[in-house]
């Protein structure tokens, strides 16, 4: 077992992993869709409210927990839920998030591996011929989730690059490549938001977004709002907690925490504009499908002058995303097995990785290159069938939700004000009223949105 806990070097190496974890698909492909799906303007305000009420206070609550701790989640509540009501049985607060995280993981990098395929189809061309036929892409992209060999081989490939990551730990590994990642991702991003403002969408898109209309909002809007507030910043799984218990004591936890809230959002605002701008451009019709951003996404930008390189871009910039993600993950899970069972960093990194490799492997033959995993559905809906499905589903709608109220309601009941306030303050100084504030959140605000989203999923909602 590790006798020291390692750190991050410094605030920024911690935010921009935390912001790396945090950005994702979600902010590159989801929130777009969702937002063009309820009428722009008055749903971003509703969004950026919920990221207020219910995203960052939770966002601080679990690097309060991880850095009080100085655990990996299993351990955190195991230790700061000693002698408490409910004592030890916190724990499973702590195995649940471990699990999502490994679940979570092993799909994940499928996904994030078909990117890699399309980067080199964008700047080889090939892609190029295909998307000047949208049937033709259709047909290729089904054909590429029936091979079983290249599903293996890109989920391989990506789980490679995660592992290779963690394997050399919280400073050499991580922070490294978050530090590599990140500013790289920020600079494709500008460059093609700065491409969009050159197309005749854009103006259109900047309305769009920007000028809200609340007779356009409905009480499903609102809980998208309030569910994608919470998905988007990777909460839940214990990433953020897992990243704070490597926080220094003299860095500011409410800082870091509002800091990684705004870059998550900004981030997404900005994938808005380039997508709204594009699709404005030609009136382009998205229909709602998972698979959008491979079969849809090309066709639209290579409508546009020097498409290839726009294409080749934005696939770089959603895998670098995806990597960011899939590295937090990782580390939720071999964190676990370092503090918990006594493994050292690259046995432990190589050996999770291994397993979640493993288990991937279903999800990767579930989307169309072995029917009994593809027809695989006990849960019964459209959306959930094969194991890829299933295990989305059951990650996304209950796993994610039914974690994040537990920490909410842990940070919020079971810590004292005391307790709360000395993390808080410790590296930031003193916070008036606004700790006041944030517990009322923590306490109330958050837990009863959380809620929400949980009894709309028992009623029926998705949030996948």
């Amino acid at each position: 077992m590790e006798t020291s806990r390692a750190q991050w070097s410094g605030r920024l190496g911690f935010v921009l992993a935390a912001a790396g974890s945090a950005i994702g698909l979600g902010n590159l492909w989801k929130f777009p869709y969702i937002t063009l799906e309820n009428q722009g303007g008055a749903f971003v305000l509703v969004y950026l409210a919920a990221i207020a009420v219910v995203g960052a206070p939770i966002m601080g609550a679990e690097i309060l927990l991880g850095r009080k701790s100085r655990r990996n989640p299993v351990g955190a509540f195991g230790l700061l839920g000693s002698g408490r009501r409910g004592g030890r049985a916190w724990k499973g607060v702590g195995y649940l998030g471990v699990m999502t995280g490994f679940v979570i993981l092993s799909y994940y990098s499928m996904i994030a591996g078909w990117t890699i395929r399309y980067i080199v189809m964008a700047f080889s061309g090939t892609l190029g011929e295909l998307a000047h036929s949208p049937e033709s892409l259709q047909t290729y992209f089904g054909g590429l989730l029936a091979d079983p060999t290249a599903q293996i081989f890109f989920h391989t490939l990506f789980m490679g690059l995660t592992v290779g990551v963690v394997f050399f730990g919280v400073g050499k590994g991580i922070e490294r490549a978050a530090k590599l990642l990140m500013p790289l991702l920020f600079v494709i991003l500008v460059v093609l938001a700065v491409y969009s403002a050159t197309t005749p969408g854009f103006g259109r898109a900047l309305a769009f977004l920007f000028r809200p209309n609340f007779s356009d909002l409905t009480p499903g809007s609102v809980l998208e709002a309030l569910g994608h507030s919470f998905f988007t910043l990777s909460l839940g799984l214990g990433a953020m907690l897992t990243y704070g218990s490597y926080m220094r004591k003299r860095d500011s936890i409410p800082r870091a925490a509002l800091t990684i809230c705004a870059l998550d959002t900004l981030i997404a605002i900005m994938a808005c504009l380039i997508m709204f701008s594009i699709v404005f451009s030609f009136d382009f019709e998205v229909t709602k499908s998972s698979t959008i951003l491979f079969t849809t996404i090309p066709v639209i930008f290579y409508k546009l002058p020097g498409g290839t390189a726009i294409c080749g871009l934005f696939y770089l910039l959603v895998s670098f995303a995806a990597l960011s993600s899939t590295i937090s993950l990782l580390e939720v899970v071999a964190s676990y097995a370092i503090d918990e069972l006594g493994w050292n960093r690259r046995t432990s990194a190589l050996t999770t990785g291994a397993a979640i490799w493993v288990f991937g492997i279903f999800s990767a033959l579930s989307v169309g290159g072995v029917e009994t995993l593809s027809s695989f559905n006990p849960i019964g809906r459209p959306s959930t069938a094969g194991v890829f499905g299933t295990l989305d589903y059951l990650a996304s709608n209950w796993f994610l939700p039914v974690g994040g109220l537990l920490i909410a309601l842990f940070a919020g009941w079971m810590l004292t004000g005391r307790e709360c306030r000395e993390e808080l303050e410790e590296g930031h100084g003193p916070l008036g009223r606004s700790f006041g504030i944030w517990r009322f959140l923590i306490r109330f605000a958050a837990p009863a949105a959380v809620g929400a989203i949980i009894v709309s999923v028992i009623l029926g909602a998705e949030y996948q």
